[in-house]
This record gives structure tokens, C-alpha cells and sequence, in this order.
């Protein structure tokens, strides 16, 4: 197992994930406490890798900590089959409520202006 604190992991991230992917573990350290643990997914030796990569974008995009189009880059899948599989997780793809009703409202608004625009 290897270990490194939070100064070395921003410094040098890379070698963090390398040692991740050569060794079994990576512990970050914050003063002296075991903060965080790297595990190289390669690794865990799952069955079904893509599954875990694609369970992990949902759970993600499920908690707002990403878009739908980085969670299609996690899962490495293509941005409209992960807009389906959201999609029929029963995952909003866009703001509910009545503020992004009125932003949905604003912007067909504005592409309906642009649209009869004269050209010079």
C-alpha cells in the first residue's frame, strides 16, 4: 500500500494514480489521518467493469455532481444512450420547477427571435 498526503496528490496526481494502478491501494493523507483511499478500477477485479462505470456516472449525474455529458464520459458510452439510460431511470435531464420552466420559456423566446431576424 502507498500513501501520500493532499500536497503531494495536487502536485502530482499522476503518480498518485499510477501508484494506484501498480500497487493494490493509494491512502491520502491530511495531517497524518488517513483522509481518502485511490483504487484503480482496473483492479477490483469486478465481472462487469462497464456496469460499475456506468452505475457510478448515474449515481453522479443522480446527485447533481456532474452533467449528463461527463457522465457519459464516465460511463464511455455515447451522450444520447446515456440521456435514454437517464432518462429511463426516471432522472430529470433538465431543471424541474418553475424556474426552469421559465428559463425553457426565455430561451425558446430568444431562438424565436433569432429566427425572424432580418439578415443583413
Amino acid at each position: 500500500m502507498h500513501s501520500v498526503n493532499i500536497r503531494q496528490l495536487k502536485n502530482n496526481p499522476s503518480s498518485a494514480l499510477s501508484a494506484a494502478r501498480e500497487e493494490d491501494m493509494v491512502v491520502v493523507m491530511n495531517r497524518d489521518h488517513p483522509q481518502a483511499l485511490l483504487v484503480d478500477l482496473e483492479r477490483l477485479g469486478v465481472p462487469d467493469l462497464p456496469a460499475v462505470r456506468v452505475a457510478l456516472a448515474v449515481a453522479l449525474f443522480r446527485s447533481g455532481s456532474v452533467s449528463a455529458g461527463f457522465a457519459a464520459r464516465v460511463a464511455d458510452k455515447p451522450l444520447a444512450q446515456m440521456l435514454s439510460l437517464l432518462s429511463a431511470q426516471g432522472l430529470a435531464l433538465a431543471g424541474e420547477g418553475k424556474t426552469a420552466a421559465a428559463e425553457a420559456r426565455e430561451d425558446m423566446r430568444r431562438a424565436s427571435a433569432w429566427l425572424v431576424k432580418p439578415r443583413p
